[in-house]
């Protein structure tokens, strides 16, 4: 369980790193969504596949040469392009709402229809959490661009649906490759677009470099390998916990505020999550 709890604390940073990578990129225009997507996802597949053939993989050679599939792909680059592409339109608070609520949407609904039935103090510490979760971003939220609310709708369900192909993985880096490789086939049409219609600064490349390697690639490759040890309740709720985790990174390196509101709304989200993760713990001892 402590495995766990590591593996799923250092996916949670990846992913807040990935918002706020792409908050720079694609705030500041220094990259297009085009150009940030394609340079993401193929420089993650480059350094996992590197990493996969260098022997950092369970299957060794036993399983298929080239672990992963097609579904996960596709909603790894229908999650990514979508993504980006929503970022040009709204705001980060709006987007963060409509992403987040559509990825618990997703997953509770999943679960729910799997027979994964969460108790009252679970019920409440999601409750809590996800409250905090719009307290927290609610001052930011304006009108959405509806194009942009579609796409990170979009996005968010595509997250789910790559979040529950990993479930049960054996292969966490392997599979996590794969995936990669395959989204990049997707890929090459964006980056000839990118190339010839964009204009990309040094700094936008290298921020979409560090999500694609880092934020991106190792960090799902570990976020898959926690996936193990999560339900799919657990797996929705504890990312409730990025939003929390970006804006402190923005206090932190990008020197944005620390009020009494987030103060209060953080608090409360990672309690409500820490009620709900116990409860689970005790119904299972």
């Amino acid at each position: 369980m402590q495995s766990t709890i590591v593996l799923t604390a250092v996916a949670m940073l990846a992913f807040a790193a990935n918002s706020l990578l792409a908050r720079e990129a694609l705030g500041t225009v220094s990259i297009e969504a085009a150009g940030y997507t394609a340079v993401r996802i193929i420089s993650g597949a480059v350094v996992l596949y590197g990493l996969m053939r260098r022997g950092l993989t369970v299957s060794r050679g036993t399983g298929p040469a080239l672990p992963g599939d097609w579904w996960a792909a596709t909603a790894l680059f229908v999650y990514a392009i979508a993504f980006s592409a929503a970022y040009l339109s709204l705001g980060a608070a709006t987007g963060a709402l409509i992403l987040f609520s559509s990825v618990q949407a997703s997953m509770v609904t999943f679960g729910l229809v799997r027979g994964d039935r969460p108790s009252v103090q679970e019920i409440i510490g999601f409750a809590i959490a996800f409250a905090a979760f719009v307290y927290l971003i609610l001052p930011g939220v304006g009108r959405p661009d509806p194009v942009g609310c579609m796409l990170m709708i979009a996005s968010g369900v595509a997250w789910a649906v790559y979040t529950l192909r990993g479930r049960g993985s054996r292969d966490p880096i392997g599979q996590t490759a794969g995936n990669f490789v395959r989204a990049s086939a997707f890929c090459l049409p964006l980056a000839v677009f990118a190339y010839f219609n964009e204009t990309t600064s040094t700094t936008g490349a290298l921020l979409a470099l560090a999500s694609g390697v880092i934020a991106s690639g190792l960090g799902y490759a570990i976020w898959y390998t926690a996936l193990r040890g999560l339900t799919t309740f657990q797996a929705a709720l504890i990312q409730l916990s990025v939003p929390v985790i970006a804006a402190f990174g923005a206090i932190l390196f990008l020197s944005e505020q620390l009020t009494l509101h987030f103060v209060v709304a953080g608090a409360c989200v990672i309690g409500g999550i820490a009620l709900a993760i116990l409860a689970k713990q005790q119904r299972q001892a």
